[in-house]
C-alpha cells in the first residue's frame, strides 16, 4: 500500500509513522511527503530517511482548487492508496475529498467533537476540563468533523502546564497513530485479498 503523508511543520507524527514503516510495523510504503512549507523541519526529516518530498504553497496558485488539483495530479501519478495528515495545517477542499473520500485520515489533539480546530490542546487546557486526548478520524468537508476511527484519553492533572500537556498528548499521538494506521492497512489488505 502506498501512503502520502501531508505535514506543515515539525513532523513528529510523520517521524513516528515513518519509523513504524521502517520497522515493518506498518505494512506500507511512504511514497511521498507533501509539505506546504518548504522550510518546515518535516522536510529535513523526510530527506534524511530518503523519502521523496514535494513542497509548494497555495500562494503559488490562483485558487485553492488549482492548488489541490496539482496535489491530486501528483497523488494519482504516484498511485497513492491512502493520504495521512500529520500536522497538515490546511482545510482539505472538495478537489481532494472527491477523489480521496474515506482514504484520507487525520490526527487531532483532543477528544473530538470537543475542541476542534487549530488549538485543540490549548483550548482544552484553558477550559479547565479534567481530560482531553487524541482522535484519529477520516477527513470530510468540515473542520475535524469526519467519522472517528479511534480515540485515547489523556488526563489533565492539577500540576500540568500547557507544555506538559502538549508533551503528554504528543506521546500518545506517536504511539496511537502508527498503531491505528497499521490496523487499518491490515484490514484493507485483508478485504482486498478476500
Amino acid at each position: 500500500m502506498k501512503l502520502a503523508v501531508f505535514a506543515s511543520g515539525n513532523g513528529s507524527n510523520f517521524q513516528a509513522i515513518a519509523d513504524a514503516v521502517a520497522e515493518g510495523m506498518i505494512d506500507a510504503e511512504i511514497t511521498l511527503l507533501f509539505c506546504d512549507n518548504k522550510d518546515a523541519y518535516v522536510v529535513k526529516r523526510a530527506r534524511s530517511m530518503l523519502i521523496p518530498v514535494i513542497s509548494f504553497s497555495p500562494k503559488d496558485f490562483e485558487s485553492k482548487a488549482m492548488y489541490e488539483a496539482e496535489i491530486l495530479h501528483l497523488l494519482e501519478e504516484e498511485q497513492i492508496d491512502l493520504v495521512v495528515l500529520a500536522g497538515y495545517m490546511r482545510i482539505i477542499g472538495s478537489t481532494l475529498l472527491e477523489v480521496f473520500s474515506n482514504r484520507m485520515i487525520n490526527i487531532h489533539p483532543s477528544l473530538l467533537p470537543h475542541f476542534p480546530g487549530l488549538h485543540g490542546i490549548r483550548d482544552a487546557f484553558y477550559a479547565n476540563v479534567s481530560e482531553t486526548g487524541v482522535t484519529i478520524h477520516y477527513v470530510d468537508d468540515g473542520v475535524d468533523t469526519g467519522p472517528i476511527i479511534a480515540q485515547e484519553k489523556v488526563q489533565i492533572e492539577a500540576i500540568d502546564t500547557l507544555d506538559s500537556l502538549e508533551e503528554k498528548i504528543h506521546n500518545v499521538e506517536h504511539k496511537l497513530y502508527p498503531k491505528i494506521l497499521a490496523k487499518l492497512i491490515k484490514n484493507q489488505q485483508g478485504e482486498s485479498l478476500s
